[in-house]
């Protein structure tokens, strides 16, 4: 089921983004369908061959994150993100993603915390040929523990710093209640997020907050 209605993401730009890429692969038009169900049907047409190539050219790097951040369904953002894990790597694409959530609109941030999850997608190497020659993967394409860091830093800070409640709700809620999930350099960080949340009026914020005070008792 798609995000709310009033998610800010407009269909017609997820159907610019999945049209490219239809372009990019040569996928030939996938027939008459009614207008709000033609992105979707065209994303399902280019999902396989996405996954089956055993590399995709740098330049469709963009493209894909696009697709994937503005793809309005979290059920399916996936399909553009786990091509893009296996082809360019988990650093990559949590990078581009936190780019996303520290400059892009309200709206590209909300399709980057969808796409987050989806970043995390374990990799197989029967699942697609882009895993590595041979069955193996340099680590270093994976390697994303810096970058992991560096979302929860900005997903603290568009909390301090954005005026829209779902914003808010979106990056708040995602993050961990427990302070050792955390690097040294974001505690301080953390501790002021956690005494705004405690304060104000949404509830569901202020559950949060009340959830990390537990985490330190």
């Amino acid at each position: 089921m798609a995000e709310d209605e009033q998610s800010g993401i407009e269909p017609r730009s997820f159907l610019t983004c999945v049209t490219e890429l239809a372009q990019l692969l040569g996928v030939e038009d996938v027939g008459m369908e009614p207008e709000d169900r033609y992105a979707r049907h065209l994303a399902h047409a280019v999902r396989k061959p996405l996954l089956g190539r055993a590399s995709l050219p740098d330049e469709w790097f963009v493209p894909l994150m696009a697709a994937a951040v503005h793809d309005p369904d979290p059920s399916f953002c996936r399909w553009f993100v786990e091509p893009a894990v296996y082809a360019f790597g988990r650093r990559r694409v949590m990078a581009a993603l936190v780019d996303y959530l520290r400059v892009g609109t309200d709206a590209e941030r909300a399709g980057a915390v969808r796409a987050w999850y989806s970043a995390h997608v374990p990799l197989r190497a029967d699942r697609s040929p882009a895993f590595g020659p041979g069955g193996v993967r340099d680590p270093a394409l994976d390697e994303s523990q810096d970058i992991k860091a560096a979302w929860l830093e900005a997903s603290l800070r568009v909390f301090a710093e954005a005026t829209d409640l779902r914003m808010r709700h979106r990056v708040l809620l995602g993050l961990p209640t427990s302070r050792a999930a955390y690097p040294p350099h974001l505690h301080e960080l953390l501790e002021s997020t956690r005494t705004s949340a405690g304060v104000h009026p949404d509830p569901h914020i202020r559950r949060w907050a009340a959830a990390a005070d537990r985490e330190e008792v």
